[in-house]
């Protein structure tokens, strides 16, 4: 007969992987506001920009900031081969 799941101890370890891919995304983000220099903005200025662009339901808004966003990530990873 096989040995019985402990099904407790895997929701355990999904719990404890689950906090430490949540502390890395905050983690991430920050550095995207570093990278960004965004960090550079008052916090107030900062925090109603973020909250317009959630807010914001224009598609092509959207759309617009998601390819300046992807050229920034390609502009980036030219620049870091560069500086190697």
């Amino acid at each position: 007969m096989r040995k019985p799941r402990d099904i407790d101890a895997e929701l355990q370890a999904l719990e404890v992987k689950a906090k430490t891919l949540r502390a890395q995304k905050i983690a991430q983000l920050g550095e995207l506001v570093v990278a960004t220099g965004a960090d550079a903005l008052e916090l107030d200025v900062l925090t109603g920009a973020l909250l317009a662009v959630r807010t914001n339901e224009s598609s092509e808004d959207k759309e617009a900031w998601r390819q300046r966003g992807a050229a920034f990530f390609q502009a980036g990873r030219g620049r870091r081969k560069a500086s190697s």
